[in-house]
């Protein structure tokens, strides 16, 4: 697999791979999952999402001045609630440096002002986040190893020799804490999380206009990540993916073995972008369905990342229509080609 001339295939190593990289030009850490929760004698579900990102600006690297934005932090967070069907997020954009935002590069421990990203020393992660109209003060212990992905942590994104990214996974984290909506706490009896820690030099092949992926926690442990970059056309530019099953074996998907098939779609009343809100997978382990448990999961981050896109809670399904799975979609690149 090739990596650009300037850089040399290297193993991860932890945990100082947890932690930012600045000398790459972009990263992100990236956390979705669903929290049951008690609520009037039921069960209430919500969705969440916590996204960090950081960019590094390359037309300021030789400024001397401490002014200078050399790194910017950008932050999202979302909170699917079903039960009123209805997506809440906010955003956040800052450059590092003078006490508002940083992101440490021995471990994972991001923040921008009053919202923050932390691992401890038992490997817990701790997401506070206090947004426009909810909250989240959350907790997430892994119950698995990490889940390295691609070529040992080297995850091809197209043909081109630059087109990689060094990418990691950590699927069925618990999660604990808190949910803050509408004056009320709640406060999660089951759930299951998704970390995503990912950095390259290009986002995506410049044939490309955006992606679709998954990461999905399987009810019976067992974890599957599949993708795709899509031209403007429509068609799959690159593919792939990893199984893990409850066994703890790993299949990397090359990027034949990965198709997607949209079978539904939704229009954004606000971006006027159609968003496919189901769809049929294929797989080496199978064929799924994947299917939107709310259609308006569409983000408008224009504020911060300066691009509008589809990230929800959504299931697994079997070829029979059952429920195997829960996790998240996420779709770019439909109100316009993605950039960041």
């Amino acid at each position: 697999m090739a990596v650009p001339a300037t850089r040399k295939l290297r193993p991860l190593r932890f945990p100082r791979d947890f932690g930012s990289h600045a000398d790459w030009r972009t990263e992100w850490w990236y956390i979705t999952g669903h929290a049951e929760v008690p609520d009037a004698g039921g069960s209430r579900t919500f969705g969440f999402q916590v996204t960090f990102f950081r960019s590094r600006i390359d037309e300021t690297q030789a400024l001397r001045s401490a002014f200078a934005a050399k790194q910017l932090v950008f932050a999202h967070a979302a909170l699917t609630d079903l039960k009123g069907r209805r997506l809440l997020h906010d955003q956040r954009i800052a450059r590092t440096g003078m006490g508002v935002a940083s992101a440490s590069e021995s471990d994972t421990d991001i923040a921008l002002r009053d919202w923050s990203l932390k691992r401890q020393p038992d490997g817990r992660y701790e997401a506070r986040v206090t947004a426009s109209g909810f909250s989240l003060e959350l907790d997430f212990m892994p119950t698995q190893p990490l889940l390295v992905q691609g070529d040992a942590g080297l995850s091809r994104k197209g043909a081109g020799q630059d087109e990689t990214s060094y990418y990691y996974s950590e699927p069925q984290l618990k999660v604990g804490g808190r949910i803050g909506l509408e004056d009320r706490h709640y406060v999660p009896t089951e759930g299951r999380a998704w970390l995503d820690h990912e950095w390259s030099e290009t986002i995506m092949s410049p044939q490309a206009v955006g992606w679709d992926w998954i990461g999905m926690n399987l009810h019976d442990g067992s974890a599957l990540t599949a993708f795709r970059l899509r031209d403007g056309a429509g068609r799959a530019v690159w593919a792939g993916g990893s199984w893990r099953d409850s066994h703890g074996t790993l299949r990397v998907f090359t990027q034949t073995e990965v198709q997607f098939e949209a079978r539904r779609q939704w229009k954004s009343p606000s971006s006027q972008a159609s968003y496919p809100v189901e769809w049929r997978l294929s797989t080496p382990v199978g064929r799924f369905g994947i299917q939107a448990l709310l259609d308006d999961q569409e983000l408008d981050s224009r504020g911060s990342t300066g691009t509008i896109y589809w990230e929800g809670l959504s299931d697994l399904l079997d070829e029979r229509g059952q429920a195997v799975g829960r996790g998240y979609l996420e779709m770019t690149g439909y109100a316009g080609k993605l950039r960041l």
